[in-house]
């Protein structure tokens, strides 16, 4: 039979402690926990955790020292809760000592399964428990950092795997296309005005669009 105490929702525990603080009556039972709505069909784990930690006795009346830990200020509570802690955990932290507050929950499950001779569930929960009881103390865990994730041989990154992309060169086609323009006559003398342009076609361009180009050359230039 296990020696310390478990249920399936530690946070049950941690609810009524604090329900506790702010109204301790003088026994506590099922049915109180009942009545705040905790821990349905499981009120008997709640009770029995608050034995463990000496807040009431075997009858459920609450101890003396249980109702002055209880009634202390945030600040004060937690330093004197953790005493209470240390004292029902007596086992535990006579071999680990203060590092017993910073186990995890998979090495306390062990340490329970094998203290107790309990399952992997049950060494689960009491380790939930215990937990529990840490961070109303003060000494919740802190989450383990993920540490990040090395980039694989290779450079198989998006970066890396990207292939460049090549400017596309517009296939500029230049040439000289000369324009004469009619003679004109004039009273004095006779002119002729010799226009070079340079035409620049576009890479893409379809056959209508040289056409186009052409068409407006001939309408705009060498119509004039």
């Amino acid at each position: 039979m296990a020696s310390h105490p478990y249920i399936s929702g530690p946070g049950n525990i941690t609810q009524m402690i604090g329900f506790l603080r702010k109204n301790f009556p003088a026994t506590v039972s099922s049915e109180t926990v009942k009545k705040y709505q905790l821990a349905s069909n499981n009120e008997s784990y709640v009770i029995n955790a608050l034995q463990f930690l000496g807040i009431i006795d075997e009858e459920g009346k609450r101890t003396d020292k249980g109702h002055e830990v209880l009634l202390l200020p945030p600040g004060n509570f937690e330093k004197a809760f953790g005493s209470l802690v240390r004292e029902a955990y007596a086992d535990l932290f006579e071999i680990r000592g203060e590092d017993a507050w910073t186990l995890t929950k998979g090495e306390l499950t062990a340490y329970f399964r094998t203290n107790d001779k309990t399952s992997e569930v049950i060494g689960g929960r009491q380790a939930g428990v215990f937990l529990a009881f840490s961070a109303l103390a003060g000494n919740e865990q802190q989450p383990t950092a993920t540490k990040p994730r090395a980039p694989a041989p290779g450079g198989n990154s998006k970066a890396a795997r990207a292939k460049p992309v090549k400017a596309k060169q517009a296939n500029t086609v230049t040439g000289p296309v000369t324009v004469s323009a009619p003679h004109t006559t004039s009273t004095k003398r006779d002119m002729a005005l010799t226009v070079r342009i340079e035409i620049n076609l576009p890479a893409e361009g379809s056959q209508e669009t040289y056409d186009n180009i052409f068409k407006s050359i001939k309408a705009n230039l060498l119509d004039v």
